[in-house]
């Protein structure tokens, strides 16, 4: 084996080593995704499912109860039936329920005479997406009931069919969790990587590596293959985890989601290289590792909220986060396929991110204690 190959598989063991002496590198990389994916799998969910309603029946007509029973029988509410406008009103600012609907006393003789306001629907506006959720599922099921009760000589109305793709279930679920992976990614990547160098600042072992042959190429390599190695390890763990304990499909090529996943491994790993180089405190390369990428991923990804709502100059801002580019690839393959128009831009965006970063971090690599 030539030199320069035996120095840098002595770095990677020395990393490897360094890696498994760690418990919170382990705990990083394995347990705390395990967390996450039960808390998003499970504790998180964006469905509309049994919310509080207030219907207030002022009148006992047969119309106003078949209303409340179509209600009733959905999935997506969970009515509360009230005799008094007041005490629904006082249901609604107590938090119990979250809207409130008005079936007047005259509701049956409204309808026969085709009054458009036979009804009144008033939603809590305090969260807005809450509030638009639960008014368009209320027009949905105001408008299937009437379209139910309508009957013409002429034959039966005309319903409308639709049909739902990649998510036909709409469970949020099935949603969240592959964009979970970059969030995962992201931490291994660019937390744990942006204290190796900052490590070896704090212990004084970065002396000791300078003045030995080797060169600041095989210096940044033998820190980087540990942590690839550990980070595709993890992602493995969670493509299991999201499969097996989520009944997410993997609807596109597992080749696909690893050579996608690997570029934008080496992004993450060249931006925690690039702080750690630049930082030299453990503690100062963390802050800024979670403020620069691990907030950013989480919250202007689209792993959550949707790109496309956002204004204009953090839409802007979100093409420079590589989480971005990843979570589309991820959402695509899992539940859309191998969708070429979507991965081909999407990986060319994370290569060149991953080219820029490390080649940022070998400019700011020097053998000198300065």
């Amino acid at each position: 084996m030539p030199a320069s190959a035996r120095r840098l598989w002595g770095l990677v063991r020395k990393e490897s080593l360094q890696i498994l002496r760690d418990p919170s590198s382990i705990a990083i990389a394995f347990v705390l995704p395990l967390v996450l994916l039960l808390i998003f799998g499970y504790g998180i969910s964006l469905d509309a499912e049994e919310i509080p309603v207030a219907v207030v029946l002022q009148g006992d007509s047969a119309a106003a109860r078949d209303f409340a029973a179509a209600l009733d029988g959905s999935r997506a509410f969970a009515p509360r039936l009230y005799r008094s406008r007041a005490a629904a009103e006082r249901s609604v600012l107590a938090g119990e329920t979250y809207g409130l609907v008005v079936l007047p006393w005259d509701f049956e003789r409204r309808l026969g005479g085709g009054d458009r306001a036979a009804a009144q629907a008033l939603v809590d506006g305090v969260d807005a997406n809450q509030g638009r959720l639960i008014a368009g599922y209320l027009d949905r099921a105001w408008s299937g009931w009437l379209q139910g009760r309508t009957t013409d000589a002429r034959g039966p109305a005309v319903e409308l069919a639709y049909r739902v793709w990649f998510n036909p279930s709409m469970r949020s679920r099935q949603y969240l969790v592959p964009g979970l992976i970059a969030i995962v990614m992201t931490l291994i990547g660019a937390l744990l990587t942006a204290l190796v160098v900052a490590r070896e600042w704090e212990r004084g072992t970065m002396e000791a590596l300078l003045v030995t042959p080797i060169t600041v190429n095989q210096f940044l390599a033998g820190k980087l293959i540990p942590y690839f190695g550990l980070g595709m390890a993890a992602m493995a763990f969670t493509t299991g985890a999201a499969w097996l304990l989520f009944d997410v499909p993997l609807r596109g090529s597992l080749w696909v989601l690893f050579a996608c996943g690997g570029l934008f491994l080496l992004a993450a790993l060249g931006m925690g290289l690039l702080i750690s180089t630049l930082a030299r405190s453990q503690f100062v390369a963390a802050q800024i590792a979670i403020i620069a990428t691990f907030l950013p991923a989480f919250i202007l990804s689209g792993f959550i909220f949707d790109i496309a709502s956002m204004p204009g100059p953090v839409q802007a801002l979100t093409y420079l986060l590589a989480a971005r580019y990843f979570v589309a690839i991820l959402q695509t393959v899992f539940l859309a396929g191998d969708v070429w128009p979507v991965i081909v831009p999407n990986a060319a965006a994370l290569a060149g991110m991953a080219a820029l970063f490390l080649g940022l971090t070998r400019l700011a690599t020097r053998k000198r204690l300065d």
